[in-house]
């Protein structure tokens, strides 16, 4: 069986954000289940929009939608974990966001999941893609990235 294998790009990382499992997200098996896991990462990706003062639904006058999304798991939390999602999005190449999100147990750092998902914009006068807007690439640049030390 082939598995997905993502790497997670380190220098790209733009946002932290914690969250906690709750007891909705638990599965039969008792750990966090996959479709509260996509949940999971869809807040995250849009607490890390905000605070590049930018919406999902308007990233330069565009809606964004999800085109591809691949999971690698690597471990399980469970209700009541604290986690940690860190967010990077490597430098724009051609009309998508390409979005990676690291889920870390807070307690002990260890990875629970690797995503990488692709976002598109989509002009709903035409319903065709466009290409990503300079105003969004710069609010996402390397120049205006994630600082550990200062929090922001």
């Amino acid at each position: 069986m082939s598995r997905v294998r993502l790497a997670f790009p380190e220098d790209a990382i733009l946002h932290r954000h914690s969250l906690s499992v709750r007891i909705t997200d638990m599965n039969y098996g008792r750990h966090l289940g996959h479709d509260a896991l996509v949940s999971l990462l869809h807040e995250a990706r849009t607490q890390m929009l905000l605070s590049r003062g930018l919406r999902e639904w308007d990233l330069g006058g565009y809606p964004s939608v999800v085109a591809d999304l691949a999971i690698q798991y690597q471990g399980e939390a469970a209700w009541p974990d604290m986690l940690v999602v860190e967010t990077a999005i490597p430098p724009v190449e051609g009309k998508s966001l390409c979005v990676y999100h690291r889920v870390l147990r807070e307690h002990d750092q260890r990875p629970v999941a690797t995503a990488r998902l692709n976002l598109v914009l989509i002009d709903a006068t035409v319903g065709k893609s466009v290409a990503v807007p300079e105003s969004v690439q710069a609010a996402l640049s390397s120049a205006s990235s994630y600082h550990p030390e200062s929090g922001a």
